[in-house]
């Protein structure tokens, strides 16, 4: 894997692979925001009381990230979402060229998706991310870095860990990160909807046209990813490398 601080272009920067990637990217990304999206379209235009609507979108995230993680691992790492390929760029594993061919795939997929949702749905409003009532921009950033914080480390844990490869765990990693992501969104979803992805963010705002507060979905999962992937390689995976 090619170290972080190496910012130039590569050979496997520019390799077909990297492309394919990039298309698997967008189409996982694609699938996860048409569900996820899809389920906050369903249970806002049906009579559903708070707590059964809060269950459904967090079973919808949690199941679709499992699907879209699953089909695009072995192609392109399952990343579904910038603030974990920005922690993957930070923490050495991923080159800053191809980091920002993903995060282009993932920005293309969650849009697409959410033209398709809005077409399907006969013209319904896709809904976007924002802070409820009395929730403060400075704590909705605190809980974005908190729960991309603990996505990430279920993250690397379970699949950048070498000690997780041809383990049991790596087989069931898609099934850990999709879990984390619907407790995050029990959590969170009341408070500023439980983002965790400024991809799945920035769909629903393009296609809506509504940008308030939206900078809080891109700094709280940026900044929280990046923490984590960079502090779990520098404690986990390069102290177990240099430990007897």
């Amino acid at each position: 894997m090619a170290h972080a601080t190496k910012i130039r272009r590569t050979q496997d920067d520019t390799h077909p692979d990297t492309w394919r990637a990039a298309l698997s990217e967008f189409i996982s990304t694609l699938i996860f925001v048409f569900a996820a999206s899809g389920s906050t379209v369903a249970v806002k235009n049906h009579t559903v009381d708070a707590p059964t609507a809060l269950l459904t979108v967090a079973v919808a995230n949690a199941f679709a990230l499992v699907v879209a993680v699953s089909v695009s691992t072995n192609v392109s790492g399952g990343y579904v979402n910038p603030a974990v390929t920005f922690a993957a760029f930070v923490s050495g594993n991923l080159t800053w060229l191809r980091c920002i061919i993903f995060w282009i795939a993932q920005i293309l997929g969650s849009v697409i998706a959410c033209l398709l949702l809005k077409f399907t749905s006969g013209g319904q409003r896709i809904p976007v991310y924002g802070l409820s009532r009395g929730m403060k921009v400075g704590n909705a950033v605190a809980l974005e870095m908190v729960m991309t914080f603990g996505l990430v480390y279920a993250v690397y844990a379970t699949t950048v860990d070498p000690r997780s490869r041809g383990k049991s765990l790596g087989a069931i990693a898609p099934i850990v990160i999709g879990f984390i992501v619907g407790a995050n969104t029990l959590v969170g979803g009341p408070f500023d909807g439980a983002s965790m992805n400024p991809a799945a963010s920035f769909g629903p705002a393009l296609v809506g046209w509504s940008w308030e507060n939206h900078w809080v979905y891109w700094v709280g999962p940026l900044v929280g990813g990046g923490l984590a992937g960079f502090f779990y390689e520098l404690l986990f995976v390069r102290y177990n490398r240099h430990t007897p």
